[in-house]
């Protein structure tokens, strides 16, 4: 998995994990900073830093597997773009009714995405 995966589950459970947890998960995926930096701001071993990192990515997989909000949210945009890019090609009908649907449809579908 990578780092932009990573932290888009830190997005969505990251309040789930210990402040320990998000501080070096912050700290590595965020801020970009070595094991050896982050080892040494936090005044512990590197080996202890990579076995933070390492059950807290567990734990963030594992919370998706049980849950699946990231893989539904995109499901969900994914949709809403579909519906949103019919909804467009609908209101170049040439019925105001038809195109009235259609507008109403976009707006909805874009106060989705807020």
């Amino acid at each position: 998995m990578d780092a932009l995966e990573m932290t888009l589950l830190f997005d969505y459970y990251g309040d789930l994990l210990t402040e320990r947890q998000r501080m070096c998960f912050d700290l590595r995926h965020n801020q970009d900073l070595s094991l050896a930096e982050i080892a040494q701001e936090l005044q512990v071993s590197r080996q202890s830093i990579h076995d933070i990192l390492t059950r807290t990515e567990a734990q963030l997989r594992n919370m998706e597997e049980k849950t699946g909000c990231v893989a539904r949210d995109r499901k969900c945009r994914k949709a809403m773009e579909e519906i949103s890019r019919l909804a467009g090609t609908l209101s170049n009908y040439t019925d105001s009714s038809v195109s009235e649907i259609a507008n109403r449809i976009v707006r909805c579908a874009d106060q989705f995405e807020e």
